[in-house]
């Protein structure tokens, strides 16, 4: 059993209005230099399911395991996720950078025969080899500007490809507008 975490409790500041702000252009440029773990998110409200790629993953606690992700309102898989209950966090490495472009293209057919996948016993749509995935029951979502932060509590997984500790692996970055792998050669000494 979980137990929902009102995000509204989390931000009891009350809103402020500011005489200024950046413009969305030096925003994105901040943000360009900043990079992102990939992962395709998948949910299905009923009427069948729906993917997108995203670089907003966070792990916000082990204990209880929480995470949260945003979707912008532009997104065609954003109505479904405002509705769904569960979704599954697949969380990429540099072997599923086809996934994560097929998931970014806007109007794709994501569940066609282009990429594997097939449902959970509980109904969710998973994508079959990527490095892991995430079964998560949402227990909560936040409009913030023009995108929507969902909070999600994780309830089972599956790692086909695991990360020793201390080791690179092969993980699959989103900077600058493109693709990135992470290995041995982009490690710096500590």
């Amino acid at each position: 059993m979980f137990h929902a975490y009102p995000m509204d409790t989390w931000l009891d500041t009350p809103k402020q209005s500011f005489p200024s702000s950046l413009s969305a252009n030096d925003f994105k440029s901040l943000f360009r230099g900043h990079p992102g773990g990939v992962a395709v998110i998948t949910a299905d409200a009923g009427e069948g399911p729906v993917a997108l790629t995203v670089s907003s993953v966070v792990s916000v606690s082990a204990e209880p395991p929480l995470m949260i992700f945003s979707v912008s309102a532009l997104s065609s898989a954003s109505e479904v996720l405002s509705r769904a209950e569960t979704v599954v966090v697949h969380l990429l490495d540099a072997h599923d950078v086809d996934l994560a472009k097929f998931g970014a293209t806007p109007g794709a057919d994501r569940f066609g025969q282009t990429h594997r996948w097939s449902p959970l016993a509980t109904g969710e749509a998973v994508y079959e080899d990527v490095r892991a995935w995430v079964r998560c029951a949402v227990i909560d979502r936040m409009e913030v500007g023009t995108s929507t932060i969902i909070a999600v509590h994780a309830l089972e997984s599956r790692v086909m490809r695991d990360v020793q500790a201390g080791e690179p692996g092969d993980a699959l970055v989103y900077h600058n507008r493109s693709w990135h792998r992470l290995g041995e050669h982009s490690k710096l000494e500590a």
